[in-house]
């Protein structure tokens, strides 16, 4: 089943001036959920065409259908924001992908764990002593001899 843009944008949110940017697989998911009429809302609240403001015992049955011990929703975007850091997205991209006004913020969320900063540090030193050896030279730019203006 494919999602067309329209359906990206047919999923509200509780701010009038945000866009959720969800991936294929989120939105399959959604469309796949039952909905009921006259409700856009994912969860529906108490009163009609509103959501559910108190999400804490969907997300409990949720995880004890899951079989999850002491995750918290709020959880799963830390994660988000972690792995799009470990995959070297860029804060500045999370941080728009979660709603952030703040760098800050987002900093907060995208936990590095050691594995991406040890593969850059392996990176950025494997090249610099690939320089120093004369290897890859085409990635090396040389300085002019003589004095400098």
């Amino acid at each position: 089943m494919s999602i067309s843009n329209a359906a990206r944008s047919s999923f509200p949110t509780r701010k009038p001036d945000a866009s959720p940017s969800l991936s294929a697989a989120a939105l399959e998911v959604l469309a796949g959920l039952r909905r009921i009429e006259g409700n856009p809302f994912i969860i529906p609240g108490e009163k009609a065409g509103q959501p559910k403001a108190d999400l804490k015992k969907p997300w409990a049955a949720v995880c004890k259908a899951a079989g999850l011990q002491r995750v918290r929703l709020h959880d799963l975007r830390h994660s988000f924001a972690s792995i799009g850091a470990g995959a070297s997205m860029g804060l500045p991209v999370i941080g728009k992908l979660l709603g952030h006004s703040q760098a800050a913020t987002t900093h907060r969320y995208a936990h590095l764990d050691a594995d991406p900063l040890r593969r850059a540090v392996e990176t950025i030193g494997s090249t610099i002593d690939a320089a120093m050896r004369g290897e890859n030279a085409g990635n090396v730019v040389a300085l002019p001899k003589g004095k400098m203006r």
